[in-house]
């Protein structure tokens, strides 16, 4: 990949040591957890929001689903495009500005049209937080230490997941749905402040006058191994999406419990899978990379080829305590793939490139999968429900274990792919 680069600063020289590494990866966490506080608060307050808003589970679909994700998709290539061109740090700062607002402006809402335009802002500033923070991290940290890096980063979504489902399954009870998105908005622009103090320009790596947004694009998602790891994470996207905008809803009409016990038990077990997930696949992707491993991805593929049976299995369980338990190796599986998937990306993008990269596989998980999944998912429980089945909303969710085996299969076939790719040995 050399031939893509006229010149290159020297990496070692804008590495980050010592407790400036520390407070910057500190600060990318908690802007990794507050940006999933404020995504995923409104799949623990679904069931509030659509009986004070009188909505449709394919209304909340909608929300949840395509109202954020393809502003999220699509806003995702040129915010990565300029965190590449060194505008990292100043990306991050104004996404941070606009979905914190834009969280709190939804708890205004007063039915399905401003609370989805709320959405729509919040995924608008979201887009630039993964891409950015991707792009600090390649530039200020080591590169043998990128898949702990990514993946400490990456811990972020399921601290954040369990930090919102435990305090919006409290509010949804105590203050109700709209002061939870106050604060959450609140506290979230806080973060704004850390990120002005610690975290710094990004080095730009200067390319082909000739190279432009879209053939760098073409380019990348020409080559077997990122378009199959391109295709694995729509499929991923299709898995997980509906599993968590209405997990919650379907543990309260399936098992009776309250906002309150779904956030302390779903959300707590969340979290501590997906701090387990990201960590240990970090490490353990970093280890393969290290030691030119011609099988990258095959520990995530065996992990999904599980989790699509428990995860089938947590939807007809007769008890709630047995259909959360089954759940758990869905909620590892998730987080386990984020490093491996990232991770892989950036190496077969190069140099670079890896924000546009982290961007173009965000764009795979989001435009269409997360946008259809919650949809398709409301949809089918509608129709159930409306042909007098007693639990439509479990009919929807037997989509998640489906696409769940089908992300382990390419998961299987990124492998292959990445086998005879050897930039980085």
């Amino acid at each position: 990949m050399s031939h893509e680069v006229t010149s290159l600063t020297t990496a070692e020289s804008q590495w980050v040591y010592g407790w400036r590494r520390t407070l910057l990866l500190i600060t990318l966490l908690l802007v990794s957890i507050f940006s999933q506080i404020d995504r995923i608060l409104p799949f623990i307050l679904a069931e509030s929001i659509k009986a004070d808003l009188g909505l449709s589970d394919t209304q909340l679909g909608l929300i949840t689903g395509m109202a954020f994700s393809i502003c999220y998709s699509l806003a995702s290539l040129p915010l990565a495009r300029f965190s590449d061109h060194g505008w990292a740090k100043q990306v991050l700062v104004g996404c941070i500005l606009i979905w914190s607002a834009m969280t709190g402006l939804g708890g205004l809402a007063t039915g399905f049209a401003a609370l989805a335009l709320s959405r729509i802002g919040v995924a608008l500033g979201e887009a630039g937080g993964t891409p950015a923070s991707h792009a600090l991290i390649v530039h200020k940290i080591p590169e043998q230490l990128h898949g702990r890096a990514i993946g400490l980063y990456a811990m972020g979504i399921p601290l954040g997941t369990m930090l919102g489902f435990a305090l919006g399954g409290w509010a949804s009870d105590n203050v109700g749905w709209r002061n939870a998105l106050f604060g959450a908005g609140t506290f979230g622009g806080l973060v704004v402040i850390l990120v002005l103090l610690f975290t710094e320009k990004n080095n730009v790596i200067k390319r082909d006058a000739g190279e432009d947004f879209f053939r760098s694009a073409r380019t990348l998602l020409s080559k077997p191994a990122f378009f199959w790891l391109f295709i694995a994470t729509n499929l991923l996207g299709f898995a997980s999406a509906p599993f968590y905008t209405f997990a919650a809803p379907f543990l309260i009409r399936t098992h009776g419990l309250t906002a309150s016990e779904v956030g302390i038990s779903f959300g707590l077990l969340q979290g501590l899978m997906g701090i387990a997930g990201t960590l240990l696949g970090g490490r353990l992707f970093d280890r393969a990379v290290n030691r030119g491993s011609l099988t990258l991805l095959n520990p995530p593929a065996i992990v999904f080829g599980l989790s699509a049976i428990t995860t089938l299995a947590g939807l007809f369980a007769p008890v709630s305590w047995m259909s959360i338990a089954l759940f758990v190796p869905g909620m590892f599986s998730f987080a386990f793939l984020l490093p491996y998937g990232f991770g892989a990306g950036h190496l077969v993008a190069g140099p670079g490139k890896q924000a546009l990269a982290s961007g173009l596989l965000m764009l795979g998980s989001g435009l269409f999968s997360a946008t259809l999944s919650p949809l398709l998912v409301g949809m089918i429980s509608d129709a159930a429900t409306a042909t007098g089945v007693e639990n439509g909303l479990q009919a929807g969710l037997l989509v998640a274990p489906v696409f769940i085996l089908f992300t382990a299969a390419a998961c299987f076939v990124v492998s292959r792919r990445l086998a005879v790719y050897h930039s980085w040995h």
